[in-house]
């Protein structure tokens, strides 16, 4: 059983400094799993069982994804609608509702400012907003909001920034790891 099961979805991990370097530091935490979604699943062809297990043997889950016309690159979304929509709707009584209560956090990248992420610029809503749709998919499936992790401004971001988005995010894992253990 992994503690925190990150899934990432980077649809090109290679050319992402800052989703790169998050899931290394990631990497060094006890009780952290990281499952690369495009990796796993080159042909699109997810494999149902082995990702409800795997949901159902987390105790934290943590989608990592770099921001793609206001929503989830398309593997990300297929898991979704693969997986969610199996525990959730075809087999609730047996696999989803084992899900409820399990905390849920987004980690997501985003190459714009979030000044760009306002009502009066470029993108006219706030990253709140926008990842409202996957608010309301874990409150659907019964999972404990986290409050996102958000890295703004990486598409060129010097390598000083970059590390420190991986500190962060790091030090947020190991805050979502101290959770568990104090509620064991």
């Amino acid at each position: 059983m992994s503690e925190v099961l990150i899934l990432s979805a980077h649809p090109d991990i290679e050319t992402s400094r800052t989703n790169r370097a998050m899931l290394r530091a990631a990497t060094n935490l006890l009780g952290v799993e990281i499952a690369d979604l495009y990796s796993l699943y080159p042909d699109g062809e997810i494999d149902v069982d082995r990702e409800c297990t795997r949901l159902l043997d987390a105790r934290t889950i943590v989608l990592q994804f770099p921001l793609q016309w206001y929503s989830t690159p398309s593997r990300l979304k297929e898991w979704q609608d693969t997986i969610l929509t199996h525990m959730i709707y075809l087999d609730y009584d047996h696999q989803g509702r084992h899900l409820s209560g399990r905390r849920f956090m987004l980690a997501v990248t985003a190459g714009a400012s979030e000044a760009t992420y306002a009502e009066d610029g470029r993108n006219r809503y706030s990253i709140d907003e926008i990842l409202r749709p996957l608010q309301a998919t874990a409150y659907r499936c019964g999972f404990t909001w986290e409050q996102p992790f958000v890295v703004f401004e990486t598409r060129g971001a010097p390598d000083d920034v970059v590390r420190a988005a991986a500190s962060r995010y790091a030090a947020r894992i190991a805050g979502l790891l101290s959770k568990l253990e104090m509620a064991a």
